[in-house]
């Protein structure tokens, strides 16, 4: 039986073929060295994680498979360091949690947009296309018939890529925050943004005649 200083002498190599053939020190030894790692890229996606209301024991359980996927996976030979490998693996869950929670969230988006970001100054979305509704049932019930064909007509009016970087405008997502997610460039994310809000004005002022 190794001791726990022989084990913390051990190297890298040695302590995942311990961990591989199910050496419990050996696989506790590693993630306590670690460990670390999945902090940083917690506190990296942390603003993503939060908007989204993912699970923190989620995101933990997925990065703990993530880990573990690395230490399994990772070869010496083929990869530069496990520090790399482990963190490209976690990175690749919490991306993917990410991804699966967005596509969740298009599913019934349609009926909590805020377009409040397609003006500059401080004028909202339902300013420009009713009155003041005061307490009226019937008017508050016309203003959301015309809000949500507002919706299908910009859905409609945008490409694929176009809408799915409006989802996430809408959800209170910046361009750089948006290149992440999407795997796109702050250039193309900042266009396409800029895309968009041409197209809504043009759908708000077509509305307004």
């Amino acid at each position: 039986m190794i001791s726990e200083e022989e084990l913390k002498n051990t190297n890298d190599s040695e302590l995942i073929m311990m961990y591989r053939e199910n050496d419990e020190d050996a696989k506790n030894l590693l993630f306590y060295k670690y460990r670390y790692i999945i902090d940083i890229l917690i506190n990296k996606y942390m603003r993503y994680l939060s908007n989204l209301n993912i699970d923190y024991q989620e995101i933990i359980s997925e990065c703990n498979v993530g880990f573990s996927d690395g230490l399994k996976c990772f070869d010496e030979n083929k990869d530069a360091s496990l520090v790399t490998f482990v963190t490209l693996c976690i990175e690749r869950r919490i991306n993917g949690i990410i991804r699966k929670y967005n596509r969740d969230k298009y599913k019934g988006m349609q009926e909590t947009y805020s377009l409040d970001f397609i003006y500059e100054d401080n004028n909202k979305l339902m300013d420009s296309i009713s009155d003041n509704l005061q307490n009226d049932p019937l008017k508050n019930m016309t203003e959301e018939e015309k809000y949500q064909e507002l919706i299908k007509s910009l859905k409609d009016a945008l490409t694929k890529r176009e809408y799915e970087v409006f989802c996430l405008m809408a959800r209170g997502f910046n361009y750089l925050e948006i290149a992440d997610i999407l795997k796109l460039t702050p250039k193309q994310v900042d266009n396409t943004m800029q895309r968009v809000k041409i197209k809504a004005k043009k759908i708000l002022k077509q509305e307004d005649n």
